[in-house]
């Protein structure tokens, strides 16, 4: 199952999903419910997935340097208390990440040091071109603060549990200059 929404099209500009099978009795399965309810995507969308699909080996090498650069920059930075990237040994997801992935992508967390939701803010607020969003995947930098978007609406204690704390932020990495990125977040960390 995949979002080709995200980075499959990878402009933010599409709302399409794929299932792939091998199984040929779940795809005549599939294929029966999708011809009787019509799902299917209109032409448009097929032409921007394809547009998507033939820049994503170059789109994500960039997303995934980009990652790195930006996960490496804020592991270092001392107002950050955490970094969560899986391209980092010491991520509980990297051994899973290096067997499934030629790089560890575009996709971080971190969390500000004192976990406070006002500084939390004041960072994600303060960002330029990182643009502040809940979406993912696209060419552009996108961050997030969980705790007041997403998942607002589950109590504190069951956010918590799970990691997400008032000072996470979740980035999106996109394909631009990479320095620019890294000075954004300097400006915004200060």
């Amino acid at each position: 199952m995949h979002s080709a929404t995200k980075y499959i099209g990878g402009h933010s500009d599409l709302v399409l999903g794929a299932l792939v099978v091998k199984d040929k009795q779940l795809a005549d399965k599939l294929y029966f419910i999708q011809n009787a309810s019509g799902a299917i995507c209109g032409p448009q969308d097929a032409f921007l997935a394809l547009r998507g699909i033939k820049t994503l080996h170059v789109r994500m090498q960039r997303h995934c340097e980009n990652g790195k650069a930006v996960a490496h920059y804020l592991a270092s930075h001392p107002e950050v208390e955490k970094v969560y990237w899986p391209g980092f040994e010491a991520h509980p997801n990297h051994d899973i990440a290096k067997s499934q992935m030629k790089d560890f992508g575009g996709m971080l967390s971190f969390t500000t040091k004192g976990n406070s939701y006002d500084e939390a803010i004041r960072v994600v607020e303060k960002l330029k071109i990182f643009t502040l969003a809940e979406s993912l995947g696209g060419v552009e930098s996108l961050a997030g603060h969980p705790v007041s978007m997403t998942h607002a609406s589950i109590p504190k204690e069951a956010r918590e549990k799970w990691g997400v704390v008032d000072a996470l932020i979740r980035l999106s990495v996109g394909i631009e200059d990479e320095e620019d990125l890294i000075n954004d977040l300097k400006q915004a960390l200060e």
